[in-house]
Parts: structure tokens; sequence; C-alpha cells
């Protein structure tokens, strides 16, 4: 509910135009805390009146002169406000999150997916470790979440099976809601398991993975907005870097001979790369991340020694 200390002037505020000003400068004031896709207070109030209006998230600009009905004001009014006084992400707040143009339903149950794996796939960024897309017939997506990247890569390998495994119950129902969206149900199948743990017995041409890689400290020092997150969504042990070890020690007899695993793990290369010199680390970059994601072979990891490459 709207706070009388928050409550925007409805009756004043009639513009696309002014209620970006408003917004902006509101939250701006409410030193709020960006990162669950937006980085800023311009790009979050465009998001926030965009949704609320029901309206292509991709440009504000072609609505900025419109006049707004007073229960479209009113709605606004509401979510900006919501938004300072929750310290909730919008994208909990509109429950919708967008990878790549691709729109699917989040709640407090998942992360608000924003993947740099979810960049490669959609722009074509695995060319170099899956030359051939239509050859791909099994895909399994570690930590699934909202099931976001299970549906990115089964649209983007279209002759694959694509399982997807969180441990969470939870993440689990929004993942299938999500594929029922998309109308994936024939092709995406869900478990609950514990990375590997409780996965049928399968090897897989792709394992994708966005596991949980912050370190304790930085999770004991989020701020609300990352609080309101599922800890466990992002709870990586000491370094981060505790499940991916799992999934490096595990992954070598879920691949098939000429598969491949890809991981996201954040700012953990030094402490990665610290750990497993063995390992001939391929690191994939977007055009917003660097070192954050990095690709293994099949071979590489059944007998790292033998074949390290050079970086």
């Amino acid at each position: 509910m709207t706070t009388n200390a928050n409550r925007a002037p409805v009756d004043e505020i009639i513009t696309v135009r002014d209620w970006l000003r408003y917004a902006v400068t509101t939250m701006s004031r409410a030193r709020l805390t960006y990162g669950h896709g937006t980085s800023n207070a311009i790009d979050e109030a465009a998001f926030l009146i965009l949704s609320s209006l029901e309206l292509p998230i991709d440009d504000v600009n072609p609505w900025l002169d419109c006049r707004l009905t007073l229960a479209e004001r009113e709605g606004i009014a509401s979510l900006v406000s919501r938004r300072i006084e929750t310290r909730k992400p919008a994208a909990y707040l509109t429950n919708t999150a967008y990878i790549q143009g691709h729109k699917f339903y989040v709640d407090e149950r998942v992360i608000v997916p924003r993947s740099f794996i979810g960049e490669l796939i959609g722009q074509d960024g695995l060319a170099a470790i899956v030359p051939d897309p239509l050859a791909i017939t099994r895909v399994l997506d570690l930590c699934t979440g909202s099931g976001c990247l299970a549906i990115l890569a089964a649209e983007a390998f279209p002759n694959a099976d694509v399982d997807a495994s969180d441990i969470s119950a939870d993440a689990l129902e929004v993942a299938k809601r999500n594929i029922r969206d998309y109308e994936l149900g024939a092709r995406v199948r869900t478990f609950q398991a514990d990375l590997f743990d409780g996965l049928p017995p399968a090897q897989y041409d792709l394992i994708i993975s966005n596991p949980p890689y912050v370190t304790a400290d930085a999770v004991a020092a989020f701020p609300d907005e990352y609080r309101a997150e599922p800890t466990l969504a992002h709870l990586g042990g000491a370094d981060g870097m505790d499940l991916v070890h799992r999934i490096l020690k595990d992954a070598p007899a879920r691949l098939t001979e000429e598969g491949s695993l890809i991981v996201e793990i954040g700012d953990g290369q030094e402490a990665l790369e610290a750990a497993r010199p063995d390992l001939p680390f391929l690191w994939l970059d977007t055009e917003t991340s660097r070192d954050e994601v990095f690709a293994l072979f099949a071979k590489d990891l059944l007998s790292p020694a033998a074949n390290k490459r050079k970086r």
C-alpha cells in the first residue's frame, strides 16, 4: 500500500515523460540498489512504467508524451512506491524478467534470471563450443531456477531434449510454469536433484549451469534487493566455488565423448584457476562480461593433464 510519505501527486503528473522524471528522482533519493535486469534508476523507472502500462519494455521514447488515465497513473504510483518501500527487485513486483527478448514469469521462489549464458545462447556466442546446433540431441541445465536457460537452449538446439534440474521444489514450480508458457513440455523435463544426484542415468552433448557462486562474506553483506532472493541460489561457500568443484568432479561421467560443459562463475576466475591449474578453461566473453563463463570439453575433464591446451 502507498503511504502518505511516498504518495505521488497523481493529479499533477500526467504524461509518461513526467512519470519517468518523478520515478527516477524518487528512486534515486531512496538510494535503491539495482542489478536485477537494470543497472540504474532511469532504466528501472522505464521498466516499471512500461510494465505497468503493459507496453513493450525495450524503448520508452515512443510513449513519453502520452497522457495517462487516472487509473494508469495510480498503478504507476503504486508500483514505484512498492519498489521503494519493499526494496524488492522490480522483477518481483511485475512478476516478469527478460533475457534476450524472452519474457519469463518470476517470483520470490527463484533468483531473478540474469545469466550471461543466456546472452551467449541468444547471440550465437557458443559457436566455438557447439559448431553445429542441430547435432545437439540432449542438454542438461543444472540449477535451472526459473527454467529460462533450459527454454533458451531448447530454442537454440531444436533437435535436443532438455533436462532442467534444481534442488528447490519451489523453483521447479516456477520453471514448470515457464515451460508451459513456451509450450515446451514435450522437450523440456524438470527434475528435483542436488546437482547430478537425483538425475536419471544419461549422458549429455551439452551441460550448462549458472550455479550459486557468491562467497559467504558477500552474501552476508547483501543489500535488501539481493536479500529478497533465495539465499540458496547465491551461496557458494567461502570462495564461492563449492558447487563448481562438485560439477567439475561429476560432469565427466555425464558428458558424451564430444560433449561440453559451460558454467557461469561470476568473479571466481582467480580462485577456480588456482584450485584447478590442470584444467584448460576456455573463457567465453559477452558484450557485458569478461572471464565470468567458462567452457570445457569432455576430453579435457576426462584427461586434463594430457589434453591441456594453451589459453
